[in-house]
């Protein structure tokens, strides 16, 4: 070939290249060269945002002041992948194989499970998957929560256990895909499904752990490491400035200090982690009561902001950042409740907007990092651990809570009761709500949260939310308002007694939904120890009324009707309400109703759900009233049993309980601890 036509193909190679290379498709983007061609303002503003003036950057710095963008992208990954900067979450690589992981493999086809309903992320026409995708139900919280990347995790954890490349490559095109399509970064509070808060949060800890992790991997691609680190200071900037309040602010700022510590060579990153610090600490304060809950009231995201506040502190403790003394000792008293209220088999109360999910392992693990074995041995049933110095039973005066036990065994009684403030979130209008399991059995239940948005929140979720799906009483078939969203001082005294005989709570409630006039419900709870527990409800009406007590079951539960009795009849576990007043009452069983209202439904968790049993008790009243209930728990067959109310009056009513041979002269009184009797 002459040497003329040599020089011709070469000046048309020079020529054309670039121009065919910006024309590339996205998804064959892997290179350096590829990707400052494609994009080359993005990565002009990616290395703007780093302190090239670090030691170790200078190669970065020489080549930026040359204006060579690809060079200086080259630098920036040789600093990264040579680096100790995050070295605890760098891994060794593991060695090739062809080994798979079914879970993980059904997501390689995007297919993904999001809270108990599985959907397949639809292609686009520009090749992008479509990360607005809201599920099979058309449900926006399958569309944010399929945003987090926890899938993403799953496939890191896949590849590393086998070394199966395809699990590598899977995610260097889903982060291609996805942070290309998020483009342009909004810069601006959001709602949808790619730019909302606790979804940009959960992705800057997800995207940490696969990039130093793969770092050195041949099929993380340095395109997408790039795009990573382009992304990562939107991510930052977002939790920096459009972080919302509560437990998502515990995600969100955990996610400001994770982008500031893994990644500190951002110039703002000093800044982000000092803001963060001031902002959490400050939020705990407010977020955490005295006694240890989180002010949503509902075990669940009491959970979740406690994992993101330890986290916090592993965090600045990598970053030998101190945090005041206060906020270790909070996360110490968040433990503290949960070990406190877990039921007799591991499980935590089910309450407000919360599942109904094991906290044993959580506080296995607790116990053994903070050096406490009394939690060891109220998650283990008393088979490890120390024996707590008070208790069984136990009562949070902030959050108005009682948990009363009978012991810490297996087949212990236990019981939640509700008194407290509605809380600052996630709130359901339940006060004076009550919970019983016994014998290792739930028996009544709260009706849970069934879901947020989507067909099964337009069906459900005023029935979870609102007074229907929870053991009060309604008037004139009305539940109840909200109320104070938070304490401002713990309940005294009157409020509550525990004594090693007995558990006594009480408050009060007056505020009804399109009740005409005034009306209100006082509800006592005495619960003598390892016997039964009793209910006292006190109605206060200026005119005749209807009320209505409801009494969930859950669904494992068979349940019959003795007369004006309504018991279980299970293998094992039992219970029995006993009305023990004179009123006449009618008795409704509902089970699984939608029409004319939603009534009998149970959610143990986030889109799950099945009818239970609802047992109304109706009566007219014509003026004040007071109920009472006997509530006996039995292993078996329910024992026999003589109830009777002696007396009553404006202050208290008396009780007598005759059963096993034993008979107990009770005075419940309606408002003050003080008066409490359980008799010999």
């Amino acid at each position: 070939m002459k040497p003329s036509t040599l020089l011709l193909l070469f000046l048309f190679f020079v020529s054309v290249s670039p121009l065919a290379l910006a024309q590339k498709k996205w998804q064959d983007l892997t290179t350096v060269e590829d990707i400052c061609t494609y994009m080359p303002g993005t990565m002009k503003k990616m290395l703007d945002q780093f302190d090239l003036d670090r030691p170790g950057m200078e190669k970065v710095k020489q080549a930026h002041a040359k204006g060579d963008l690809v060079q200086a992208c080259k630098e920036l990954l040789a600093y990264y992948r040579n680096g100790n900067t995050a070295s605890y979450l760098r891994k060794t690589q593991p060695g090739t194989s062809t080994k798979t992981i079914a879970d993980a493999d059904t997501v390689l086809n995007y297919v993904f499970y999001v809270q108990n309903v599985r959907g397949q992320v639809p292609l686009l026409a520009d090749g992008h998957r479509d990360w607005h995708y809201q599920g099979p139900n058309n449900d926006k919280e399958w569309a944010w929560l399929s945003n987090r990347h926890t899938q993403l995790g799953e496939v890191y954890n896949a590849y590393m256990e086998t070394g199966n490349p395809k699990y590598a490559q899977y995610m260097d095109g889903f982060l291609r895909d996805f942070i290309i399509k998020s483009m342009p970064y909004p810069a601006a509070k959001s709602s949808t499904p790619v730019w909302r808060g606790l979804e940009v949060a959960a992705r800057v800890k997800t995207w940490s752990r696969i990039f130093y992790g793969m770092i050195n991997s041949p099929y993380f691609s340095p395109a997408t490491q790039l795009l990573v680190l382009s992304s990562m200071p939107d991510h930052a900037h977002y939790n920096r400035y459009f972080h919302a309040g509560n437990n998502w602010l515990t995600m969100e700022i955990s996610a400001l200090a994770t982008a500031a510590t893994n990644f500190p060579e951002y110039k703002q990153a000093d800044e982000w982690l000092t803001y963060a610090i001031a902002t959490m600490t400050e939020s705990m304060k407010g977020q955490v009561y005295p006694d240890g809950i989180q002010t949503e009231l509902t075990s669940h995201y009491h959970n979740v902001s406690l994992a993101n506040f330890e986290l916090f502190k592993e965090i600045c403790d990598r970053a030998n950042r101190p945090l005041p003394d206060f906020f270790n000792q909070t996360i110490v008293s968040m433990y503290d409740y949960i070990a406190r209220a877990v039921r007799p088999d591991g499980y935590r109360i089910l309450n407000n907007d919360g599942d109904r999910g094991s906290d044993r392992e959580l506080l296995l693990k607790a116990a053994q990092k903070y050096n406490k074995p009394e939690w060891a041995y109220l998650a283990s049933n008393g088979q490890s651990g120390t024996k707590p110095a008070q208790g069984p039973s136990y009562f949070f005066p902030w959050a108005g809570q009682l948990v009363s036990r009978s012991g810490y065994e297996a087949q212990a009684h236990w019981s939640y009761f509700d008194i407290g403030p509605w809380g600052s979130g996630h709130q359901h209008n339940d006060k004076l709500h009550l919970s019983v399991s016994a014998y290792g059995r739930d028996l009544l239940v709260d009706a849970g949260r069934f879901a947020y948005t989507g067909e099964v929140a337009q069906k459900f979720r005023p029935y979870a939310t609102g007074s229907a799906g929870h053991n009060l009483v309604l008037i004139d078939g009305n539940g109840q308002n909200p109320g104070p969203k938070l304490a401002d001082a713990p309940l005294d005294r009157s409020h509550f007694k525990i004594t090693p005989d007995y558990d006594y709570a009480t408050n009060r409630f007056a505020s009804f939904k399109n009740v005409e006039g005034t009306a209100s419900h006082t509800r006592a709870l005495l619960y003598v120890r390892g016997e039964f527990w009793v209910v006292v409800d006190r109605i206060s009406t200026d005119r005749p009324r209807t009320i209505e007590t409801l009494w969930h079951w859950h669904p494992d539960c068979l349940v019959t009707q003795d007369g004006t009795i309504v018991k279980t009849t299970n293998p094992k576990g039992n219970l029995a309400v006993i009305p023990v007043s004179n009123q006449t009452m009618d008795i409704r069983f509902v089970k699984g109703q939608e029409q004319p209202e939603i009534q009998g439904w149970y959610s143990p968790e986030y889109n799950v759900y099945m009818p239970n049993t609802a047992t109304i008790y109706r009566a007219s009243i014509p003026r004040d009233q007071t109920i009472v209930w006997l509530l006996m728990p039995s292993e078996g067959v329910t024992p026999t049993v003589q109830a009777k109310v002696l007396s009553e009056n404006e202050r208290e009513v008396q009780v007598e309980v005759t059963t096993k041979g034993k008979t107990r002269k009770l005075v419940v009184p309606y408002a003050e601890s003080g008066g409490v009797s359980v008799g010999k």
